[in-house]
């Protein structure tokens, strides 16, 4: 029998997300710093049949091409000669166009596992170079600690946070991505000051998203939302990479799952409790560090 390769998918919370200027090209620099967290989706791959398959256990999303798991394992298929013949099957937990970036970890799962599956044909600069051009975000999930990520979010240089505790709400409206960039007002930005450093013991300094005048404009409940996470107990809040999700960070993980029991009384979407990555992780137990009500 074949041997299967599982592949767990973190999904990530931006801390710091600022804008520089938009590109010729289209993209914008920026400088974010991104942890991921205990929340991830699952890919298996598994060695069989004479040609690529994908499935997913979300039927609504994208099955063929233009899913990422599929263009990573096309662009695998292209950059390395190798014949993709393996069944790639993904369960999905992280919400999508939720500003988690669970799209990108799942494209960057999907590398990694082939990448294994036939023997490492690719170096860590040609995954990350190939990573980069599925998207943004990508290359970011390739590694396993938190990073700032400048340029386009590609150029990567890893920084030391500790295992924050997160609570996690999302409405249940997707944001795309690209739709936040296209209406971002770069004009009317508030200033936010670079940090040199980023302080780990005192995150409510530097928190900060430019991209949240987009999704408050488009979702101004998450502006209440963001102020019951303050008075449920959370050291700082913010909206995650271009939403909705929004998160409340906490400095334990009981804080963070009281903070879950008195939000859940008034709030009616997905919400949970995550545990942030610092990229020290010895096995995958971190998986478990997941709780909802």
């Amino acid at each position: 029998m074949a041997k299967s390769y599982r592949q767990l998918c973190p999904a990530k919370v931006n801390l710091y997300l600022k804008v520089l200027h938009r590109r010729a090209d289209g993209y914008h620099d920026l400088v974010t710093v991104m942890q991921m967290v205990s929340l991830a989706d699952e890919l298996t791959v598994t060695p069989e049949g004479a040609d690529l398959r994908f499935s997913c256990d979300q039927p609504d999303l994208p099955q063929g091409r233009e899913n990422l798991v599929c263009r990573a394992a096309l662009g695998f298929q292209e950059e390395t000669g190798v014949k993709v013949a393996a069944h790639l099957s993904l369960h999905k937990r992280i919400p999508t166009a939720a500003g988690l970036g669970g799209g990108s970890s799942d494209a960057a799962g999907a590398l990694k596992a082939l990448n294994l599956l036939y023997g490492s044909p690719l170096d860590s600069s040609r995954l990350h170079a190939l990573a980069a051009r599925l998207g943004a975000d990508v290359p970011f999930f390739l590694g396993q600690g938190p990073a700032v990520a400048t340029g386009i979010g590609t150029e990567l240089s890893p920084v030391a946070l500790p295992s924050y505790h997160y609570l996690l709400l999302n409405p249940g409206v997707p944001l795309s991505t690209r739709w936040v960039y296209e209406n971002l007002d770069l004009a009317r930005l508030k200033e936010a000051p670079t940090p040199e450093t980023w302080d780990p013991e005192h995150p409510e300094r530097w928190v900060h998203n430019d991209l949240s005048a987009v999704a408050l404009k488009r979702l101004p409940e998450l502006a209440g939302w963001l102020t019951r996470l303050s008075e449920a107990g959370a050291v700082t809040q913010g909206i995650s990479g271009s939403g909705p999700t929004v998160f409340g960070l906490y400095s334990t993980w009981e804080a963070a799952r009281e903070g879950a029991r008195v939000l859940r009384r008034s709030f009616q979407g997905w919400l949970t409790v995550v545990q942030g990555l610092t990229g020290r992780e010895t096995d995958q137990t971190w998986e478990h560090r997941i709780w909802m009500i």
